[in-house]
């Protein structure tokens, strides 16, 4: 044994003193092995949809009706089924319209058959993990009477009138509405073990700050960075063009209250550069997509400031395109090519009407310079993001816990694609001078965003960084974004349709080639014949027969339209794929119609799963990763008792 061995292991009994402490952890540890494998879900490209979002997690993607239905079978109506998911669901605000609505000489009852309900499917839920895991997700005010009720026999005779006083007093002492609230939210959090977030939780929905502050106060959660993730955390590092971006999408889909109330970003510096500039300025290319809640008063200055940060971004990005040569980029250079006599511009060679040529700030001489005004702006609004606290906490969380891509469980996660060209070969991309490909690619580019947002010693280097995050959000051979181009220039100026395609890279149209796919898996170092890779980014239009299920089950794209914007186009409201013990399932999501509905209505989200993968032998937590870990420590723990039994480490007794 080293020295290095004798040191680790001298610190290991400090937290195992004895020998009857280290052989009690081996065999907890060994029976925890045992035990089925947790429930995971995959969702993606949730797009600041916080009220869907929330219910999916409230519901478990369907579990809590699924594990109803399985404790009480026919013996409970489907009403009273869709009334007890609904309590689950949304305890407090469902619990007001209970007292409210109910008489008083009932109430008695409702509580006692609500609560031994509750208390069945709390049994049902945390039978598959250990009494300690439990506990301690236990809420604290009732944690004693929770474990004594779920681990209690009630059909033990003798433990049958305790079991039932302890509901009574429960009742009686009128504690029964916040003990139904804290049964309620562990149901929840035992539904769903870990939580797999795979990209683009920002933009086109008004909710993003809601969907981060769940997603920080989750129990277990990683995040894989989409494109809008990533534009938005190169925001928060100050960036001028991320921040451009960020303003722009927003106000595109009506969100600038997002930022201004959900963040408190102070956009009174653009309104008023709008205001004064864009007075006069016609504006009908820069609508506003808007949603039931807008207040279209506003609309008149919105659209407004939606034209002055476009106009700002493009010269914003014009910059740094020229300062990045290597990111191969030029022909994103349109401000130059615009004819201002006849009103055309040339993209590739084709000349193109424009439908607005009305820029008031840009200068055809130098049409990526900033007039003095624009600079004052943006300026200010850095400074407002920069010093925002809630987004750097919300940034922060992204960079914590998340990564552009994630290997758990013999699954890799990503949100885009692997940047391929038309042979299926993995794309040399030159970064900063080197070329780098495949996973190395994923490497070098998150080892730049986070230099962008964390290194401060070496301001170039952190505007390196900065200006890769740029990249990742809209560069042609990122692995988030996966196209030739982000055509938003042509989009807003020009009419034919030909010239906003967007080309895929190849990686797209190669799905279902096993070749490919496994070359991905080896690439990431994983088993070809038991791993899969779970994506995102690009929604599964299910309405035209698109499938989510690639190269016979080994690809899964499950993408399927949370955001609002997409759902009439892929016909449904998302997927989210699950893996437990037992296997994998897609669920396929029916659009949400409101969580006043879902509380009111008791109408739940309508999910149909397909199932993927079944098990011949349930997966234990030795079959895991964590399985993994807990092996390692059960070695460490038998290589120190013996060190403790040849007395090459004392006891401390």
């Amino acid at each position: 044994m080293n020295n290095l061995e004798l040191r680790y292991l001298e610190s290991l009994s400090k937290q195992y003193p004895t020998i009857a402490a280290a052989s009690t952890e081996i065999i907890n540890l060994q029976a925890i092995l045992s035990l089925p494998k947790g429930t995971e879900h995959f969702i993606t490209d949730i797009h600041g949809e916080s009220e869907q979002f929330n219910h999916v997690l409230k519901n478990g993607s369907g579990s809590v009706r699924r594990k109803i239905d399985e404790e009480f079978g026919n013996t409970l109506s489907i009403k009273d089924k869709k009334s007890l998911a609904t309590l689950i669901y949304y305890p407090k605000e469902k619990l007001d319209i209970m007292l409210r609505d109910e008489d008083e000489s009932t109430i008695e009852d409702w509580y006692k058959i609500t609560l031994h309900r509750l208390v069945q499917i709390t049994k049902r839920v945390s039978s598959k993990y250990t009494r300690s895991k439990v506990r301690k997700a236990l809420p604290k005010d009732f944690a004693y009477i929770i474990d004594e009720l779920i681990t209690e026999k009630a059909e033990i005779q003798d433990k049958e009138a305790y079991y039932n006083e302890i509901i009574n007093t429960i009742i009686r002492i009128g504690r029964a509405p916040q003990f139904i609230v804290a049964l309620s939210n562990l149901i929840q959090r035992l539904v769903i073990d870990h939580l797999h977030i795979v990209g683009d939780i920002f933009d086109r929905g008004s909710g993003p700050h809601i969907i981060m502050d769940t997603l920080r106060n989750y129990h277990s959660v990683d995040v894989q960075w989409g494109n809008h993730d990533i534009v938005w955390m190169g925001a928060a590092s100050g960036h001028l063009a991320c921040i451009a971006n960020v303003i722009r999408v927003s106000a595109k889909y009506g969100n600038l209250d997002t930022l201004e109330e959900g963040y408190g970003i102070n956009l009174i510096p653009l309104a008023t550069f709008a205001m004064e500039v864009y007075k006069d300025t016609n504006c009908d290319a820069f609508s506003i997509k808007y949603n039931t809640e807008y207040d279209t008063k506003d609309l008149s200055l919105d659209m407004k400031m939606h034209k002055a940060i476009t106009i700002i971004q493009f010269k914003l990005e014009g910059q740094l395109i020229m300062r990045r040569p290597e990111f191969e980029m030029n022909d994103r250079l349109l401000l130059e090519h615009i004819n201002y006599e006849n009103n055309t511009i040339t993209i590739d060679g084709v000349e193109y009407h424009m439908k607005d040529t009305d820029f008031p700030t840009v200068n055809k001489e130098r049409p990526y310079e900033l007039t003095a005004e624009e600079e004052q702006v943006m300026e200010r609004l850095s400074h407002a993001f920069l010093k925002c606290e809630k987004l750097k906490k919300h940034v922060k969380f992204l960079f914590s816990k998340g990564s552009l891509y994630k290997i758990y469980n013999s699954n890799l996660l990503y949100h885009g694609c692997m940047p391929m060209d038309e042979n299926g070969d993995f794309k040399e991309v030159n970064v900063y001078g080197k070329m780098y490909r495949g996973k190395a690619l994923y490497d070098i580019l998150e080892y730049y965003a986070r230099k962008g947002y964390y290194s401060n010693d070496d301001l170039q280097e952190k505007l390196k960084g900065q200006d890769i995050m740029w990249y990742i959000w809209t560069g042609p051979n990122s692995p988030v974004f996966g196209k030739d181009k982000m055509a938003t220039f042509e989009r807003y100026f020009v009419e034919e349709k030909e010239s906003h395609k967007e080309v895929k890279n190849s990686y797209y149209s190669l799905l279902d080639n096993e070749e490919i796919i496994n070359k991905i898996l080896t690439e990431f170092e994983l088993d070809i014949d038991k791993s899969h890779i779970v994506n995102g980014h690009v929604p599964v239009e299910l309405k035209k027969g698109e499938s989510p299920v690639k190269c016979g089950g080994k690809l899964l794209i499950i993408d399927g339209g949370f955001s609002k914007a997409y759902q009439e186009k892929t016909g449904i409201a998302g997927y989210t794929l699950v893996a437990n013990s037992h296997g994998m399932r897609l669920v396929a999501h029916e659009p949400f119609e409101s969580t006043e509905s879902a509380i009111i209505n008791e109408s739940d989200i309508v999910s149909d799963s397909i199932i993927l993968e079944t098990t011949t032998m349930r997966q234990k937590i030795m079959d895991t990763d964590i399985g993994a870990d807990l092996r390692e420590s059960i070695r460490q723990l038998e290589v120190l008792l013996v060190a403790y039994k040849n007395g090459i480490i004392m006891e401390k007794m």
